[in-house]
């Protein structure tokens, strides 16, 4: 089964505090690399989320992010830590006497002081259950529109397949009609400038330069890599790196198919298959 890495997805539910919010985006990636961004309150689900993303995606660049909105964001009543701010004060002033003077703590920098603020209003206890529900419920969606793209690539991949096969088919059936063509090319050639070469030692010649543009295995190693494109393509797992190993495989027997062309309508198969390979090649870049 074939599974696109780019992807989007989106969900959001009520809760107690407001609406939560989230977002997932994937893009193709040779590794899974996740981007997760979390409210503070809600800081202890990564860990959660990481394990369900590595057990159902192989491949990608895979950013969570996840909102909590609020009607009013000033709904919650904001509490002092007193004692924070004692503590804080003192300290300045030991170093201030230590230092021999300089300027005191202001306020503003005393409320950006970790833990001197807290919010009056305590966190619902199932916030954590129903943002992790929630985000089951989006990465099941992005999964679904991975195999819906995945889908889509099986079918242009699929496509392009059976244009390469027509190709090497053309090119095998008039490969002996181009070599005989060729051999009496050769022979007309010596006959008009008057060059007699013994009738063996011609037949000899002959035969190596049909050895030399012989394209028979390569023939045979395109119609090989191309059942093995189709049987990868059929795989449960994740395909996308032996895929993109088999276009090389591919795209290596079109230039040698290239460099043995002997006419140009060999020439402009060959050109044509690597067309052909480098557009699959750029829609495997986008498998899992």
């Amino acid at each position: 089964m074939v599974l696109s890495m780019t992807a989007f997805a989106r969900k959001q539910g009520n809760c107690g505090r407001g609406v939560l919010v989230w977002e997932i985006r994937s893009v193709n990636h040779r590794y899974l690399e996740p981007g997760i961004r979390l409210p503070d309150v809600l800081r202890s689900l990564e860990p959660a989320i990481r394990d369900s993303l590595r057990k159902h995606i192989a491949r990608g660049k895979v950013d969570c992010q996840l909102r909590l909105e609020t009607s009013d964001a000033l709904s919650s009543a904001l509490q002092i830590n007193e004692e924070v701010v004692v503590r804080l004060n003192e300290a300045s002033g030991q170093i201030l006497s230590l230092t021999g003077g300089g300027p005191a703590l202001t306020v503003m920098e005393i409320l950006k002081w970790p833990g001197v603020l807290s919010e009056s209003e305590a966190v619902p206890e199932d916030l954590e259950e129903k943002a992790l529900s929630l985000f089951n419920e989006a990465l099941s969606d992005l999964i679904e529109t991975r195999r819906r793209e995945g889908h889509e690539l099986h079918g242009f991949i699929s496509k392009r397949i059976d244009a390469v096969r027509e190709i090497v088919k053309t090119v095998r059936v008039r490969m002996p009609e181009i070599l005989a063509r060729q051999q009496q090319v050769l022979r007309d050639r010596l006959a008009e400038l008057k060059i007699e070469l013994d009738p063996a030692r011609l037949e000899q010649e002959i035969v190596i330069y049909a050895q030399k543009c012989d394209i028979d295995e390569e023939l045979d190693r395109l119609e090989t890599h191309l059942n093995e494109v189709e049987r990868v393509l059929r795989l449960a797992e994740p395909s996308g790196r032996r895929l993109d190993f088999l276009m090389q495989e591919l795209n290596r027997e079109a230039n040698t198919l290239s460099s043995k062309s002997i006419v140009a309508e060999t020439t402009l198969n060959a050109v044509d298959l690597k067309v052909l390979i480098e557009q699959m090649r750029e829609q495997i870049q986008n498998i899992e």
